[in-house]
């Protein structure tokens, strides 16, 4: 009989989803036989189709039937090669989703990686982050964005892209799933880790690269770039050590500015690129499911709700970005003297505020002033507002807020309601902080999301400021084929960092699109 399981797709109750038997009488009903014919079934595809009042889980289910061979598809596990000295070797700049997938694609090469990371051990980050929350003590080299894992490993962990095809999405799941995720994360639409189980995972990825003969390098800084007639040989590192290579993969993320500093003073090709900018708006997760399910209690079988929301104003764009169901607005500086936020979720998503970036793209019309530094303007005009920010807040790490009713009627509020955000708040109008044309464009935007939700615009909902590292305002150019970079042959840049990525997967997808292209060009 068949060795390939059968697939249907079935509209369910949450209740149903969550109950294995009454779930198996639902299919059975579904594919007209009885619950005796059924062998084996289980959950391929699931997501929550939640625009009728009653709301639905949208399932695909692969099943076999009674007499038929089980053979579940398996999906091939990664073959990596043992490496060492005399393997040709490979620098790999930064430690987050875009490193540590190049560092693995190239042991699968027979590449040997050379990690060299800034900030510490991904538990070692925990006492820096500690500081910033409560001492607000910020440490240059170990933060939120800085250390192993990057920003990826504190800062949520959604595995959502519509970057590259299913096949190559699937195979970056699996090797997380291969490194201790859920396997739920295989199967829903909106895949998510949580920022409790990264920690973990980011360290067997660690152990896979040591066990295989790649080297992690903590506590190492990027100082300079060691080239020959145009060609990249090795690095600089801490100011005082020199790494040597045949290649190297620039993946250091959208906030390390020093990169983006350092080449510019080298004079090596960088490009301003467009980003957005804006505020963290939180609400009381009770509220968003109220509004998102149409139901004062969501029950035990729907997770907390989400929401994704985009508008246009004055023809730009007005959207959601990062939206944190269940979860925590975390301080995000990765420099004394400023302040940064940003949002995550545990994996329960159990915290009693959703909150989400709600940002408006920055062109020129809010760079007029900045025009003056080229291609770091974006970059200079982040560095402005953060620090702004740092400044009417007090000098710490407590940020401007306010009241999202009173920011639509232009009036400073009287108190800021409870919230996430540990370092604590002060009472600041969002027009001190950002360019007219920003704060016009954000306001017109909130009052067309409450006419999409009614009730967005809560008494309780709160918004912080600035979320400003959507992306990074710079791009490092590479060939369209070899993907090195026109100027340095031998550079690789790569992720979110040199602009071609954005979030965990994509950074993921491009830290392996780079590794094979190093593979290529050293074969």
């Amino acid at each position: 009989m068949s060795a390939q399981p059968h697939y249907t797709d079935i509209r369910v109750n949450p209740e149903v989803a969550h109950q294995p038997e009454d779930l198996k009488l639902a299919l059975a009903k579904h594919i007209a036989i009885s619950t005796k014919e059924l062998s084996e079934f289980k959950i391929v595809k699931r997501s929550i189709d939640a625009r009728a009042r009653q709301i639905k889980y949208q399932l695909r289910i692969a099943y076999f039937l009674k007499d038929e061979s089980v053979n579940w598809p398996e999906f091939e596990e990664k073959k990596y090669q043992n490496v060492n000295e005399d393997n040709p070797r490979v620098l790999v700049i930064g430690s987050g989703p875009a490193g540590l997938f190049a560092a693995l694609k190239l042991l699968e090469q027979g590449l040997k990686p050379i990690v060299i990371e800034r900030g510490k051990d991904v538990r070692a980050r925990r006492r820096d982050l500690a500081k910033i929350n409560k001492e607000h003590l910020v440490n240059s080299e170990s933060n939120y964005c800085f250390g192993e894992g990057g920003a990826g490993t504190y800062s949520d962990g959604k595995l959502y892209t519509r970057s590259g095809n299913k096949k190559t999405i699937k195979k970056i799941l699996h090797t997380f799933v291969e490194h201790g995720a859920s396997e739920d994360i295989l199967v829903d639409a909106h895949p998510h880790i949580g920022t409790n189980k990264l920690p973990d995972i980011i360290t067997k990825m660690r152990e896979t690269i040591l066990d295989f003969g790649g080297e992690l390098h903590f506590e190492t800084k990027l100082t300079d770039f060691i080239s020959k007639e145009n060609q990249l040989i090795g690095i600089e590192v801490n100011g005082d050590k020199e790494i040597y290579a045949e290649a190297c993969i620039l993946a250091t993320g959208h906030s390390a500015r020093d990169i983006f500093y350092l080449l510019h003073e080298k004079k090596i090709q960088i490009e301003f690129k467009t980003f957005a900018m804006g505020v963290r708006v939180e609400h009381p997760q009770s509220l968003i499911d109220e509004i998102q399910y149409k139901t004062p209690e969501r029950g035990d079988y729907l997770p907390p709700s989400a929401y994704s929301l985009v508008e246009q104003v004055d023809n730009k764009g007005v959207y959601s970005f990062c939206m944190c169901p269940g979860g925590i607005i975390a301080p995000c500086a990765t420099t004394p003297g400023e302040v940064v936020t940003n949002g995550w979720s545990p994996s329960k998503r159990n915290n009693p505020y959703a909150n989400s970036g709600i940002v408006v793209t920055i062109d020129d019309e809010e760079l007029a002033d900045f025009e003056s530094y080229g291609a770091l303007k974006g970059l200079k005009f982040q560095e402005a507002i953060e620090k702004k920010c740092w400044q009417l807040a007090g000098e710490t790490q407590r940020v401007p807020a306010q009241r999202l009713q009173d920011f639509i009627s232009k009036r400073k509020s009287t108190s800021i309601p409870k919230n996430s955000y540990q370092p604590g708040t002060t009472s600041v109008e969002m027009d001190l902080i950002f360019p007219r044309a920003m704060t016009k464009r954000l306001r017109e935007g909130f009052e067309k999301f409450t006419q999409k939700m009614k009730g967005f615009n809560h008494p309780d909902a709160v918004i912080l400021a600035p979320e400003s590292r959507t992306s990074s305002p710079v791009r490092i150019p590479r060939d369209v084929e070899s993907l090195e970079h026109p100027e340095l042959k031998g550079l690789f840049p790569c992720g979110e960092g040199a602009g071609y990525a954005g979030g965990i997967v994509s950074a993921a997808i491009d830290g392996e699109r780079c590794a094979e292209a190093v593979a290529k060009l050293l074969s």
